[in-house]
């Protein structure tokens, strides 16, 4: 006789690999650095600055290019967190799932290196 295996007999791998999965996301950071290494960002899973440094080269740039800097390279950061962060959940929710699908369409388009 057959026996029909309860749905919650996968539960115990599946909490398992939700703690693997919480456990790395924690760790989760992506730094980038600007073309013309003034200025390098931080950011965590969740987009968030955690650190931002200036290099040599920031002291020559107007406060605007400097601005805008800043922002072009926590946007790349952020991508890069992102990506990292579908790697990460892509075992644990399935990668071709829908909730998997639904992650990497909120993942923007790297930009391209902003001009010297």
């Amino acid at each position: 006789m057959n026996r029909i295996e309860p749905a919650s007999a996968g539960m115990p791998e599946i909490a398992r690999r939700a703690a693997e999965a919480k456990a790395q996301l924690e760790r989760i950071a992506a730094t980038a650095t600007s073309p013309d290494g003034a200025v390098t960002v931080t950011v965590n899973t969740s987009g968030a600055l955690q650190e931002l440094a200036f290099g040599p080269r920031a002291d020559e740039l107007p406060r605007a290019r400097l601005a805008a800097s800043v922002v072009a390279t926590a946007k790349r950061a952020q991508v890069q967190a992102a990506q990292q962060l579908a790697t990460v959940m892509a075992p644990v929710i399935g990668p071709d799932s829908d909730a998997m699908k639904f992650l990497q369409e909120q993942i923007p388009a790297p930009e391209l290196p902003e001009e010297q």
